[in-house]
């Protein structure tokens, strides 16, 4: 990952994700965005039309948006694997330390990942692109 993408996805966190639907049509969706341990993570649910649509064709695009700049963005090309194992409710806890910091009861946390069977999305980056 180049520096400036790296950079820029250290300061900001929100973004459009397009999946694919299985008639080719693309489906948006606003996510929040982090990275954990130089990887590219987004919390989501089993049940989402999104993970439906990303274990059906895994690849998806990114737009990140700069929530102070309209016209500063950074477009991403991704491959998504989905980390949905019995570390996910950890993995979420990562991502979320890195976005929101330490949760009031980390234990709570853990099992409000659990009853909402809540999974990882990680992006392998093919391509960086846009104004950022």
């Amino acid at each position: 990952m180049e520096d400036r993408v790296r950079q820029f996805l250290e300061q900001h966190h929100s973004a459009v994700i397009v999946s694919l639907q299985s008639d080719g049509r693309p489906h948006v969706a606003r996510v929040t965005l982090g990275l954990v341990d130089g990887k590219l993570w987004s919390s989501g649910t089993q049940d989402r039309l999104r993970t439906k649509h990303l274990r059906r064709d895994p690849r998806a695009t990114l737009c990140v948006l700069d929530d102070g700049n309209a016209f500063h963005w950074l477009g991403l090309a991704t491959t998504v694997r989905i980390l949905d194992g019995p570390d996910a409710p950890q993995l979420n806890l990562a991502l979320y330390r890195i976005l929101a910091g330490e949760p009031d009861d980390v234990n709570e946390y853990l099992q409000a990942m659990v009853t909402e069977k809540r999974l990882i999305y990680e992006f392998e980056i093919e391509k960086a692109y846009g104004q950022f």
